[in-house]
């Protein structure tokens, strides 16, 4: 038996002034701490519809017990949202509630209250926290935001697969990291801020990492997402989204500068806002190299080389094809389905949880994402079982997950990321590995 933290499902919260505002002049109904300060949502759900109670203005009266606190249904808890019961926007004012509930944890057919933790022989176990970057953001707005890479079309989806042939008797190591084998060349992840450009910093994330690989270290630099995001326009919307195989044409045939030239200009939450123009073109020198037109928009930086890679090609879906490649070239791209809890990952090895099946489809809304590959590995369970798992770096800053990256269930295709993955070569001559 194993003690699993079932009940750590926690809920992106308010932002902290709200809930703390709300908390003054409360008088003899306030809360330590307010029960949606820290945005915890109730499982069981069931309280002011539970009681039929739905009271106008203030009421004191119109109280429940609520997990060792007091939870109100009167619109007065409204104008505080620290205090409400869990289904007070839901069943006294149809509404959804400011945050997404998700319900608690399934778990062989029952749903466990959170703030719990329960004794199970726990097969998939992994911690949900409270990120303070997705205080306030609905999950429609942490989808619109916080992703940005749209599925690729039909015909490069059809894409030709690049086998890898495992050598007979050859054995893949039961664990990798590309950090161990190439030192100090595998870059930590960026953050795309609220710029829905996962397309770019995951495609410059790849890239910086291979050309470091592919140069033998004697370039390493951090590529521009800022660079892709304002210059790769061609049916490209900078960070309300864009494509892979656009971003990977662009690199190599314009190629991009370091993400020092050229640094991310972030992006708020505003739809109207004109993305930045392009600072930056390259003009072609032969032999298929390319310079810049123009010194860095970081006007402290003199080094505007360009940087290029060969054609992407795609691996095989099979985990081994893919193991195969980032053991040899460094690490990979992959495509994957984001869905509502992976925003409150916090460590472990995610695999989706299906804990707002019963909610309406809003609660259960997902959009398509893009990250770095960069490792594997396998945890035994406590029942004997062997846990298969990818090491990946996201573009949500280091505060997020396992500094920056996460671990996600291997060989199963889940949450798609396994269905498209790429890779590529740093466009590398004999003139570059001196002069760097």
């Amino acid at each position: 038996m194993w003690q699993c933290p079932l009940g750590l499902l926690l809920l992106l919260s308010l932002p902290g002034h709200v809930a703390l505002g709300a908390q003054q002049g409360r008088g003899r109904r306030e809360l330590a701490p307010g029960l949606h300060l820290r945005g915890i949502r109730d499982a069981g759900g069931r309280y002011c519809q539970e009681q039929d109670l739905c009271c106008r203005g203030r009421a004191d009266d119109c109280a429940l017990p609520y997990l060792g606190a007091i939870c109100y249904c009167d619109l007065f808890c409204n104008r505080t949202v620290s205090d409400c019961c869990p289904d007070f926007w839901d069943f006294c004012l149809g509404v959804p509630p400011p945050f997404p509930p998700i319900q608690g944890c399934m778990h062989g057919g029952r749903i466990y209250p959170v703030l719990g933790t329960y004794w199970d022989n726990c097969n998939r176990c992994w911690q949900a926290g409270n990120h303070s970057a997705f205080w306030g953001m609905t999950l429609d707005e942490g989808i619109r935001y916080r992703l940005g890479t749209m599925r690729p079309s039909s015909s490069v989806m059809n894409m030709h697969e690049i086998y890898t042939v495992l050598n007979p008797g050859e054995v893949l190591p039961t664990a990798f990291e590309a950090s161990e084998k190439w030192p100090n060349l595998i870059h930590e992840p960026l953050d795309q801020g609220n710029c829905a450009g996962s397309w770019a910093f995951s495609t410059a994330a790849v890239a910086s990492d291979r050309v470091s690989i592919h140069s033998l270290g004697h370039m390493t630099p951090v590529l521009s997402p800022q660079n892709l995001l304002s210059c790769d326009t061609h049916q490209q919307q900078g960070c309300r989204g864009g494509r892979l195989d656009g971003a990977w044409w662009f690199l190599r045939r314009r190629g991009v500068v370091s993400d020092h030239c050229y640094p991310f200009s972030g992006r708020e939450r505003d739809e109207a806002g004109p993305a930045p123009p392009c600072m930056m073109h390259s003009r072609a020198m032969g032999r298929g190299k390319r310079q810049a037109t123009a010194h860095c928009p970081n006007s402290h930086v003199n080094n505007n080389d360009i940087y290029q890679v060969t054609p992407v090609y795609r691996l095989g879906s099979n985990d081994k094809e893919v193991m195969k490649e980032l053991m040899e070239n460094g690490p990979v791209q992959a495509l994957m389905e984001v869905h509502e809890d992976f925003f409150l990952y916090k460590g472990g090895i995610y695999s989706h949880t299906p804990v707002s099946l019963g909610r309406p489809e809003r609660y259960r809304r997902h959009g398509t994402h893009s990250v770095k590959i960069t490792g594997w590995g396998e945890e035994t369970l406590p029942d004997g079982r062997t846990l298969k798992y990818w090491t990946a770096a996201n573009s949500w800053g280091p505060a997020w997950g396992e500094r920056g990256h996460f671990r996600i269930v291997r060989g199963v295709n889940e949450c798609d990321i396994e269905s498209f993955v790429l890779g590529v070569w740093g466009r590398v001559g004999m003139e570059d590995m001196g002069h760097h």
